[in-house]
């Protein structure tokens, strides 16, 4: 029998009734926290763990670039720099090379903190200033 975690079923909810744009931030946060976990295990010596934790960061990149919408010009730019931090995920992955990882995930950060800023405006525009 399982038991009832409340934090999964937060979390499940969460991601249920966020809107795109916070789905967005949140994919961007699970990169960035695969990346660290990568970072981790390479520095424990666990290559398998590693191996899964990149993979991961790689699918949530992957998964931020199908769902771009290519009608934007920023889309096109967008999937290139998608594009390019899965390549180099990769690179990392073999390599097991740390410094690939902290670029992606420098990458990933800036990514992350303007969308978060576009949110927040885009709610201050909406609800007259109050978030």
């Amino acid at each position: 029998m399982a038991m009832f975690n409340p934090y999964q079923q937060y979390e499940k909810q969460s991601v249920m009734t966020a809107s795109p744009g916070e789905l967005t931030l949140m994919l961007y946060n699970g990169c960035i926290k695969f990346i660290k976990m990568g970072i981790k295990y390479i520095e424990e010596g666990n290559i398998g763990e590693a191996n899964n934790a990149i993979q991961k960061a790689q699918d949530i990149i992957n998964e931020l670039a199908v769902t771009l919408d290519m009608e934007y010009e920023i889309a096109e730019q967008m999937y290139l720099l998608y594009e390019y931090m899965e390549r180099r995920l990769i690179e990392a992955n073999i390599s097991k090379d740390m410094g690939i990882l902290h670029e992606v995930e420098e990458l990933i950060v800036e990514l992350r903190d303007t969308w978060a800023e576009v949110i927040k405006l885009n709610r201050q525009q909406r609800y007259g200033g109050y978030e």
